[in-house]
């Protein structure tokens, strides 16, 4: 087991300075329940200051529209509890809906809204005229955390995002050219390399959660957000063309039609890869593969096809490798600015679609709501003093882990730490507590339990436990200006505490729990779904904007990929190639609107074709589905028209990506060697 390292330890002492600060003021100006801000503090904090700025903001509105939807439903309804239960859980349920489908740092705002009124709306129904006071005193305490803890975040030995992102950046980029090299060098890939590879697009999308706080950052990169998300799109393109362009290789290899000429440029190219040369060089490199492109005869071969496609993946992959690094130059000075133009400005524009699954936000919200029913039942079935604090802990747990496939295990470990943190503070409590009589002597005595909790929050392995006890621990111990503790409230707040966890866990076992692998089948099937649509629409398409989403689902596949085991069949999956199916038809779409009817019809059919594979079972594309690609190729190839080439180089694409072993065309496009 590895030690803490400093960063470790001074977040650890961050937190707790905080705590201390958020009750410190909390005792000073006489709120009813000082541990309240102390709590927020444990909840609020991340380690990088940027982070815990970005998600203050949202979660203050978010508290005060929980406070004010509180206020709102409890003095009305309080009379008939049933329906007052209905409300609150089906506002929380919506809340958590919402922000399950935001997947920004916005989604904290929807969900401290829903979890805050049942926070609130719950323990005042015993008292419903002092609603409102309760609710300001709610807010303030919630709020007071929330600002100690970023301005001890922010004025601290503050970590910035912008260096941590620059370094994950030029990581992602060096392993990115190592696989270049690969690919260009013609190396084969052992599976554990191929799965590295793969981890690119996750990697991507923890770079780009990571870029969503850069705007809050106090580092020199702030004002370089917008060129991270650039940087972000023409990262994710360089997966599927580095993909493609392996495969043309080993495809032209396999035809005898990698000339001489053409190893020479393969060559350059990876050695332009692999230094840090300056932008002369890749615009250089980019008229000789321009030069080495041929135009497409009207009786042109197969292994021509093959080259000319290799050709447009080189131009692709140059330009791109040439932006990217122009982009991170730029996000290094920090200024925002760029010294050279970039080759893909218009396409890369855009804000990058997300993936959404409502199906899942569904089963989420639908979880939440039945856990805060289950626990009111309990609550009103057993007259249960402390109901109310089981309600509050179902909510606000099925909320917090809602974006697991399975989130019951986690539930049940923040149960278990919560009674093991109640056995603590019991100690503390009734031990020590009693000789405290200063707030000095109350810091020392809060101060290594709460670093503790601190360091325990710093690992993703630990972090629960440490959330747990940093949480439940200061809620639990319940300080006020004076000591008023009593032993069977004490047992019964405990009880109640992981009464309502554990409800919310059982809940949550029969209604939300998938797994992984369950996980990875709704992902897998929403792309299916997304390449049938794409094949279906006939017109223009965004490549840019289908690669973000699919690179997005990506992403998100692949440690559900690796989670599943070896054994599962989702482990066949080829993620990549189905990027490519969906790339090669967007192009397709775009050709079509240039090439004749009588090329239109074939081409339809084709991509009818497509479309009904991938509305179908998974499993290996048809043989009819190749005939019919292959009279696509054959009837574009006599046509002409501006969309020619691009409908063949696509067509191309597709029958690799669908068809890897298939031998190349009979009759209609014969297979010979490039002249």
């Amino acid at each position: 087991m590895m030690l803490p390292g400093w960063r470790q330890w001074l977040f650890a002492l961050k937190i707790s300075g905080a705590a201390l600060l958020a009750l410190g003021i909390a005792l000073w100006v006489d709120l009813p329940r000082p541990y309240w801000a102390m709590a927020t503090v444990y909840i609020t904090m991340q380690p990088l200051s940027g982070a815990t700025r970005s998600k203050a903001l949202y979660r203050v509105v978010g508290t005060l529209i929980g406070v004010a939807m509180a206020v709102v439903l409890v003095p009305p309804l309080v009379n008939a509890p049933e329906v007052l239960t209905l409300a609150l859980a089906l506002w929380t349920a919506g809340c958590l809906y919402l922000s399950l489908l935001d997947r920004s740092p916005r989604a904290y705002l929807f969900m401290l809204a829903g979890y805050t009124a049942a926070l609130i709306g719950f323990p005042a129904v015993t008292s419903p005229e002092t609603i409102f006071d309760t609710a300001v005193s709610r807010a303030e305490e919630i709020t007071l955390g929330i600002l100690c803890a970023s301005l001890v975040a922010s004025l601290v030995f503050p970590e910035p995002v912008g260096p941590v992102l620059a370094a994950r950046v030029g990581a992602w980029l060096k392993e990115a050219g190592r696989w270049t090299g690969d690919v260009l060098s013609r190396v084969g890939e052992e599976p554990a390399t191929r799965a590295r590879r793969l981890r690119l697009a996750a990697e991507a999308a923890e770079i780009d959660a990571l870029s969503t706080h850069l705007a809050y950052d106090t580092s020199a990169q702030s004002r370089a957000a917008p060129l991270v998300q650039l940087l972000r799109g023409r990262m994710l393109m360089l997966l599927p063309v580095l993909s493609s362009l392996a495969d043309r290789i080993a495809a032209l290899n396999d035809l005898s039609g990698l000339t001489p000429d053409l190893r020479r440029l393969l060559a350059d190219v990876e050695a332009w890869s692999a230094a840090d040369a300056p932008a002369v060089e890749a615009d250089a490199l980019l008229a000789r593969i321009e030069a080495a492109d041929r135009p497409l005869s009207p009786h042109t071969s197969w292994a021509a096809l093959v080259r000319a496609s290799l050709i447009d993946r080189l131009r692709e992959l140059v330009a791109i490798g040439r932006d990217c690094r122009a982009l991170q130059d730029g996000i290094a000075r920090g200024d925002g600015a760029l010294r050279e133009p970039l080759a893909y400005a218009g396409e890369f524009g855009g804000r990058a679609p997300r993936h959404r699954d409502h199906g899942m936000a569904l089963r989420s919200a639908l979880g939440v709501f039945l856990a805060i029913v289950a626990c009111v039942v309990v609550w009103i079935a057993t007259a249960w003093p402390d109901g109310a604090t089981a309600a509050m802990m179902g909510a606000v747990l099925c909320c917090l882990f809602a974006t697991q496939d399975d989130p019951a295990p986690a539930i049940l470990s923040f149960a278990t730490w919560t009674g093991i943190a109640a056995a603590a503070i019991g100690v503390l409590l009734f031990g020590v507590m009693p000789l405290v009589h200063d707030f000095v002597s109350l810091a020392l005595v809060l101060a290594p339990a709460l670093v503790l909790c601190g360091l325990l929050m710093t690992s993703p392995k630990t972090l629960p436990v440490g959330l747990a006890l940093g949480v439940n621990g200061n809620a639990l111990l319940a300080i006020q200006d004076r000591y008023t503790s009593e032993f069977g409230a004490y047992v019964n707040s405990g009880i109640a505490l992981v009464g309502g966890i554990w409800l919310a866990a059982i809940v949550t076992r029969l209604v939300r729990s998938v797994g992984a692998e369950h996980g990875a089948r709704r992902l897998v099937a929403a792309s299916r779904a997304d390449l049938a649509r794409a094949a279906r629409r006939r017109g223009h398409g965004d490549r840019a904007a289908f690669a973000h989403l699919m690179l997005d689902r990506l992403g998100l596949l692949v440690p559900r990929l690796a989670a599943s085991g070896p054994d599962s069949d989702l482990a066949r999956i080829d993620t990549l190639a189905a990027l490519r199916v969906g790339m090669n038809l967007v192009s397709l779409r775009r050709a079509r609107h240039g090439l004749p009817p009588e090329a239109v019809a074939p081409l339809d059919a084709a991509l009818d074709g497509v479309a009904g594979h991938y509305e179908g079972p998974r499993g290996p594309a048809p043989d009819d589905l190749l005939r019919r690609i292959d009279v696509a190729l054959a009837s574009v190839e006599a046509s002409g028209g501006p969309g020619r080439r691009d409908a063949l180089l696509g067509l191309v694409g597709l029958r690799r990506a669908l068809f890897p072993e298939a031998p190349p065309p009979g009759a209609a496009l014969p297979a010979r060697e490039a002249a």
